[in-house]
């Protein structure tokens, strides 16, 4: 029987759900989200901040779809991915491409429309790097796929920046740094976690290339460096002591799990890191935020 196919029945609305990877793109979306309040003093419009808000899950949730689509043969054989609705049967992967190219032109319709063309094209240019250069090519090809490609997933709050202003300004390039060096740290985490799996279909990650021992050193170095980046905002007055503080403990926090997995082989200790970043993120543009509207702070 063909691998892909394990059952077959009526795909449900779930399924489609499941193919957008909600989770991943909600934390996306929050940031875009909080992109677009620190673009003004006020508060964004309301036009850009429904919209642009559509527009960028659209395309998100589009890119996830893609993602699905090409990588459902190795999903068949990795023990985390197996039960997805594409090695299941439970959607085709002619339902999930017409799915996935429907988003994308919402999308684009949305931020072209009733957003700004730069949004758009911005917006299309990362669905790209994400969905197709990221996924077809550096997942492939190099253990350094992360890093490389990390740059699509660091767009959203440049992207909902641009929504409000029609324009990219320097700060917005400083959140996009924040996240896209968040990102190898982040992932590598999980990679370590998933090693055989991903060593089971041949994807370079970089415990599978480097081993575990490397990887964890470039997990340390590479929060100390998310450490300092995470200052910037505050060293160019973007923002104040509020958002300095909430950014040290929350670094405090990402470096007490980067130093305990450089020195322990305790097993939990991967998933444990891999989610105490996406709390780190979350909480960080937490703090941005209501720095943003604290008064003289």
């Amino acid at each position: 029987m063909n691998a892909l196919v394990q059952e077959t029945r009526a795909p449900r609305a779930a399924d489609f759900l499941e193919l957008c990877k909600p989770r991943v793109v909600a934390l996306i979306v929050f940031t875009a989200v909080v992109g677009m309040f620190l673009a003004t003093t006020a508060l964004p419009p309301v036009t850009a901040l429904v919209f642009g808000t559509l527009g960028i899950w659209l395309a998100a949730s589009s890119a996830a779809v893609v993602n699905h689509v090409l990588d459902a043969r190795i999903d068949a054989i990795m023990d985390r991915t197996r039960n997805r609705p594409l090695p299941t049967g439970h959607v085709s992967e002619r339902q999930a491409v017409v799915f996935a190219i429907a988003l994308a032109v919402a999308s684009m319709v949305v931020l072209t429309v009733l957003i700004n063309p730069l949004t758009a094209i911005l917006t299309f240019a990362s669905l790209i790097g994400y969905a197709i250069i990221y996924t077809v090519f550096l997942k492939r090809a190099t253990p350094q796929n992360i890093v490389i490609g990390g740059a699509a997933g660091a767009a959203p709050p440049v992207l909902g920046w641009v929504a409000v202003t029609n324009s990219v300004d320097p700060h917005a390039l400083l959140l996009f740094l924040i996240i896209f060096v968040w990102t190898p740290p982040h992932f590598w985490a999980l990679a370590i976690a998933r090693r055989d799996d991903y060593a089971k279909v041949g994807i370079p990650m970089l415990p599978v290339t480097h081993g575990i021992p490397f990887t964890r050193l470039y997990i340390l170095l590479y929060t100390i460096l998310l450490v300092l980046v995470t200052l910037l905002p505050w060293l160019t007055h973007m923002s104040g002591v509020f958002y300095l503080f909430g950014a040290l403990g929350l670094g405090g926090g990402f470096l007490y799990y980067a130093v305990a997995l450089y020195l322990s082989e305790r097993p939990d200790l991967p998933m444990k890191t891999f989610n105490y970043s996406i709390t780190y993120l979350m909480a960080l543009f937490s703090f941005l935020l209501i720095d943003h509207y604290l008064p003289g702070l």
